[in-house]
């Protein structure tokens, strides 16, 4: 690569203590733009969520969020702390509260706090979004708490299963991969025989999509993996069963249903009202779903119709009320989680909607400035045209100053903690098991810049290097 350039690389120097001064440097950079920014925010929220490293000491993960005048977001990590001894809310409490004061964050434009859900994060007394809500209060704001709408989304489609199906999928991998030597010839048969995927894979709780995604690779490789069985004088009768292989294609559908709206709720800069209209939606095709399947329609089931017709004779229909019963029971789970979001939905509804709320289920004090929005035809055009957060970026400041601010507020909440996740994936690249001596601070810094999207300011860090030798 760039062979011109030899001798400039050659000039550069690659010692470790070298490569940690600059890893420090850049990171102090970016932390200092960091809160240089945070000066200036109307709002900001935070997302919180721990795991252990491969030392097995607690981090806590605190990431950023926060909107400008001008509806610029910030979306940063605010800092890694490690957490030495207990894990408690009050510990975590603490540590939260130390990288806000290190940055000097105003408690009182703090609006939301979002965690995984775990006891010690959002317990009501003693939970740490609990303690950071009061202090908000005490400040002089309104904070909100959440436990995070992907995380709620995953522990509804556990609960999703037909007569032990998904047991029976796992003993039957567990069966081909434990042994090396079964694997092997699993793997040489699949390629042999030229089928749709080269090997089954494990389940795993804790990954989102795992589930759909083993049912899906199960069910295609249902004819190999019968034939393979069989070979080794392990038959699996339920694989000659019609009704089970329906069953099975329902859990396959109904799961690709699942991982179709853990998707949509994926990914960063979600705003938290998009993410709870995917939620509303998919609501709503669960009454549609278990209303056809009274009928046994099953056009929103292309697995399943695809077995019905394989087996005509099979009278798969008589399944059809365990299916809606599947079915009613994840929308009661559905409808019992997500509480902490209908609390906020009116004021989702008015970010997103404006122009179609009832001012009298406004907040008095904005209810004037959504008459003169609802009544300006050259405002409605405009919101239609525009993302909302130009949309409210465009709004004059001095008719719309309370709208302007709330939108602020929704736009700075985090609805899940996926860039939570997204990052401990990042730690466990780099701090191994082949790496265990990588110091907490420096995997803060090799976090913050792997994640940030602000850009190191060079020639500042050149500049405040008045010796280009530290040892001189």
């Amino acid at each position: 690569m760039c062979p011109e350039k030899t001798q400039d690389f050659s000039n550069v120097s690659l010692s470790r203590q070298t490569v940690t001064r600059r890893i420090e440097d850049l990171s102090a950079n970016l932390n200092q733009q960091v809160s240089d920014k945070a000066r200036v925010f109307e709002f900001y929220s935070i997302a919180c969520d721990e795991s252990t490293d491969a030392t097995d000491t607690a981090q806590l993960l605190i990431f950023l969020r926060g909107v400008d005048v001008n509806f610029g977001i910030t979306e940063e990590l605010l800092d890694l702390r490690s957490l030495k001894g207990t894990t408690r809310g009050i510990d975590i409490f603490e540590a939260v509260s130390a990288a806000m004061n290190d940055i000097n964050l105003p408690w009182d434009k703090l609006c939301g706090v979002t965690t995984d859900g775990a006891p010690a994060m959002t317990g009501e007394r003693n939970g740490m979004a609990s303690m950071v809500c009061r202090k908000v209060r005490e400040s002089g704001g309104e904070a909100v708490k959440m436990h995070c709408i992907i995380h709620q989304e995953a522990l509804c489609a556990k609960t999703v299963d037909v007569n032990g199906v998904m047991d029976t999928v796992v003993k039957t991998i567990n069966l081909i991969r434990a042994k090396a030597l079964n694997h092997r010839q699993f793997q040489t048969f699949l390629s042999e025989v030229e089928a749709e995927y080269g090997d089954v894979i494990y389940h795993s709780d804790v990954r989102w999509l795992s589930r759909g995604s083993v049912l899906h690779r199960f069910y295609s490789l249902r004819s190999e993996i019968d034939r393979f069985l069989k070979e080794k004088s392990k038959p699996l009768h339920e694989l000659n069963d019609p009704r089970w292989l329906a069953d099975l294609a329902f859990l396959v559908d109904l799961t690709s249903h699942l991982n179709a709206l853990n998707k949509s709720l994926q990914g960063k800069d979600q705003l938290v009202s998009h993410m709870y209209a995917h939620l509303k939606a998919f609501c709503v095709k669960l009454k549609l779903l278990e209303a056809q399947l009274r009928n046994f329609n099953v056009v929103h089931f292309p697995t399943l119709l695809e077995l019905k017709t394989a087996f005509p004779n099979a009278n798969v229909s008589a399944r059809k009320m365990e299916y809606v019963s599947v079915i009613t029971s994840l929308q009661a789970e559905f409808g019992k989680r997500f509480q902490d979001f209908s609390v906020i939905e009116k004021d989702m509804k008015l970010f997103t909607t404006p122009f179609s709320v009832d001012v009298t289920d406004v907040d008095e004090r904005m209810q004037m400035e959504v008459i003169e929005i609802q009544c300006d035809e050259s405002l409605k055009s405009r919101h239609q045209l525009l993302p909302l957060r130009e949309f409210y970026r465009s709004l004059d400041k001095t008719r719309f100053p309370l709208m302007k601010r709330h939108a602020a507020r929704m736009i700075s909440l985090f609805g899940s903690t996926y860039i939570c996740e997204q990052t401990f994936s990042l730690m466990t690249l780099n701090k191994s098991r082949l790496r265990t001596r990588l110091t907490d601070r420096h995997l803060c810094d090799v976090l913050r810049i792997a994640t940030s999207r602000l850009t190191p300011d060079l020639p500042a860090i050149l500049q405040s290097k008045a010796q280009h030798h530290c040892s001189h």
